[in-house]
């Protein structure tokens, strides 16, 4: 109920007044049945925008920090991020990465419509990055078809670092479905799911007009942040005394 309220009441007027998204391709998401949507992410507010357009409650894994914050702060976005659609995953690795895979795999089974990002994490430059397998494995698991998106402009209206978002028109496309059920019971075979995510990011790739960089989006962010320079500091010289 308060997903439609956000949707519809709260939330859903005042991003199509201020954005106007259009999208492309909404024809080929199902009317019923798990689907799994595959997005490129340039901003927290794809998150925001993917729901918006699609008729169908959209549900995105979102980091456990989300729903833990404490106070009424943390009780504001607990509610906040339950309200769009976002379930809280832990991502800490080990037990907690395959909690989530579970957890998204189950939504799926149960006829849901999950949204989530295959690079893992935002793109720090705005081109594409590779993808994790996970998403291969959620999708052969599930045994649910791939649907690409591509969002556009959510990365000028929503700036990484941003505290507020400007008006930006925003642009969706959805590509159609990838079919993987080719390898069913093939999953936890990497070389088959590395070809499934490879797949499913040359079909954004196409979708879209990002340059692709054969590298995970978190090891870019870790060579940027090695990269930057740390002003130099003049050597103290010690009185002597």
């Amino acid at each position: 109920m308060l997903y439609w309220l956000m949707k519809r009441v709260l939330l859903g007027p005042v991003l199509h007044l201020f954005f106007r998204p259009r999208v492309e391709g909404l024809e080929h998401v199902p009317a019923t049945g798990g689907a799994l949507l595959a997005s490129n992410h340039l901003a927290v507010s794809d998150s925001f925008f993917l729901p918006l357009v699609v008729p169908r409650r959209v549900t995105f894994p979102a980091k456990m920090e989300y729903f833990t914050a404490p106070g009424l702060k943390g009780r504001l976005k607990r509610w906040f991020f339950t309200g769009v659609g976002q379930i809280p995953i832990d991502r800490s690795g080990g037990s907690a990465a395959q909690a989530a895979l579970d957890t998204v795999i189950r939504l799926l089974r149960e006829g849901h419509l999950v949204g989530i990002y295959p690079e893992g994490t935002r793109s720090p430059d705005g081109r594409l990055y590779k993808g994790k397998t996970g998403v291969a494995r959620i999708a052969l698991e599930a045994g649910v078809p791939v649907l690409p998106v591509i969002m556009i402009g959510t990365d000028k209206a929503n700036p990484i670092g941003s505290k507020l978002w400007k008006p930006y028109p925003i642009r969706i496309k959805i590509g159609p479905p990838l079919d993987f059920s080719r390898y069913a019971g093939l999953h936890g075979d990497r070389f088959v799911e590395r070809s499934i995510t490879d797949e499913i990011m040359y079909s954004l790739m196409e979708l879209s007009d990002q340059e692709y960089v054969d590298v995970y989006a978190a090891k870019a962010k870790e060579q940027q942040a090695v990269a930057v320079p740390t002003p130099n500091r003049e050597p103290r010289l010690r009185e002597a005394g």
